[in-house]
This record gives C-alpha cells, structure tokens and sequence, in this order.
C-alpha cells in the first residue's frame, strides 16, 4: 500500500499543496490533471526522486523520507519508473538499456544467463522481438518501440510498484492504445501497484480501477471511471470538456494534414 501524507512542494510557486491519498496494493490509478499542476512531482516523492517540503510518503508501512537507514533503497528495488521520454541511454543498446533495470546487487546474484533470460521475457512481455531489437540503439527505434523498450526495462526486475509518467505522450492513437493495453495486461498478470501520470483521460478511464484528478496543487476528485464520467463536479466537468475539445481539434488537424498529404501525393509536388 502506498500511502501519501500531505505533501506540500514549491517550486518559485506552490505546486503541490496538501495531498492525501492511499493506493491499495494491486490498484491501478491513474492521476490526470492540467499541465504544471504537480502530478509528475507526485509520482516522483513515491520514490524519493524529488523531496517534499513537508509531508512523507509511506509504502508498506515504510516511510520514504523520515524511515530507518537503508530504507529508501529497499523502497526503490520494489518500484519500477516508466520516465516520460523513456529515458532511454543513447550509447546503450536494447539489452544493455533493459538489464539496467535490474539492480546491480540482483544481477550479480542471478548471473549473466539468467539476467538475458530476464530481458529476453521482459521484451517480449511488452510485444517486442528481442532477436530483432536486442543489439538496436534506441536512435534505430521508433517512438512506439522507445515507450515498449522503457516499459520493458521497468518490469524486468519484476517489482511491486510500477509509476508511469506520461507513457502515451507523443505517440499516435494506435501506438497510445496498445501502451495502454500492455499496461493493463501487465497489471491484470501481475497484480502490480499501478499509478499513472497522463493527459490521455479516456486511455485513463480504459484501464484504471481509480482515477484522481489534480488541479491547483489539490487532490479534487478521486474514484472509480464510472464516477468520473458521472461526476457533476464543476472542475472535473470542466477539465474533461477542455480535454474533449483538445482531442477533437487534434484529430481534425491530424486529418487535414493526412488530406494534403494525399492531395500532393495525387497532383505531385509544387515544384
């Protein structure tokens, strides 16, 4: 159980001004939220990535930032971090980039042949061909293949925990679908602590058993897709309009540009 203690963070400004929230083991939530509103800060303080100016983060009764020494460590082996550009090491290539995710300690106690099994199942568990990607930079990649290959590298330590900040961002609909399906399998085979960072609320509402809504450094709503999508709460109402009209404006651009794609493809090229 991961539990949040009123976590207050500023940055120049307040971003995060008192959040309470406890995930139960095995939940997946899904956090959403304006731009700049805190929530990849939140996801950070699960791990102690970025400290709180006040308040504490407790995971199975564990606190993050005023527990025994030693701690924070043990805390961070049970979590996996998906990071919002994958994150992915330039000069590494697929397997070097995965089995990091492996913790140093772990792989010296597993030996090189079970750790390329490891990475071997991670791969294809995130619907990758390791013969073909295993000796591929993540230059050699596409966008799609970078989120899986990160994701990959996040599971294959097998943890208990797993934080996604913004996993779908960048990706075209058809690739954001089948991340967020990969998600949703994962958690269903493995019953992991799922908390997801995203803008995308109807990929959210698809696969979480929670969503949260963050808004001016406040928790201000949390519960089910079912009571979301009910909710006659004037913020929610109003950022889930907000985001309904941003998907329609970008599907219409997307297809006036496929239109002139095609228009020039069938008149040639202005020369």
């Amino acid at each position: 159980m991961i539990e949040y203690r009123d976590i207050h963070k500023a940055f120049d400004v307040p971003v995060l001004t008192g959040v309470s929230l406890t995930v139960p083991e095995g939940e997946t939530l899904a956090i959403v939220g304006p731009s700049g509103t805190g929530k990849s800060v939140l996801l950070k303080t699960t791990i102690g990535l970025i400290v709180p100016d006040r308040g504490d983060v407790v995971i199975d009764g564990e606190s993050v930032f005023c527990g025994r020494t030693g701690a924070l460590q043990e805390i961070r082996q049970k979590a996996g971090y998906v990071f919002q550009n994958a994150a992915l090491f330039d000069s590494f290539n697929v397997y070097e980039n995965v089995a990091l995710g492996i913790q140093e300690q772990e792989a010296r106690r597993l030996g090189q042949r079970e750790v390329h099994r490891r990475v071997w199942h991670a791969l294809e568990d995130v619907n990758l061909d390791p013969l073909a990607v295993l000796p591929k930079l993540p230059a050699e990649l596409s966008g799609g293949m970078r989120k899986r290959v990160g994701l990959a590298r996040a599971i294959v330590g097998r943890p208990q925990i797993l934080l996604y900040d913004e996993p779908v961002t960048g990706l075209d609909p058809v690739n954001a679908a089948s991340v967020e399906r990969l998600i949703e399998t994962i958690a269903d085979k493995t019953r992991v602590t799922s908390i997801i960072v995203t803008h995308d609320i109807e990929g959210a509402l698809s696969i979480c058993d929670r969503i949260g809504l963050l808004e001016g450094g406040k928790l201000r709503f949390i519960g089910t897709p079912q009571e979301f999508r009910r909710s006659t709460e004037p913020l929610v109402r109003a950022f889930a309009d907000r985001q309904a009209a941003a998907l329609v404006a970008m599907r219409t651009e997307r297809g006036a540009r496929r239109r002139r794609k095609a228009e020039l493809t069938s008149t040639g090229s202005p020369s």
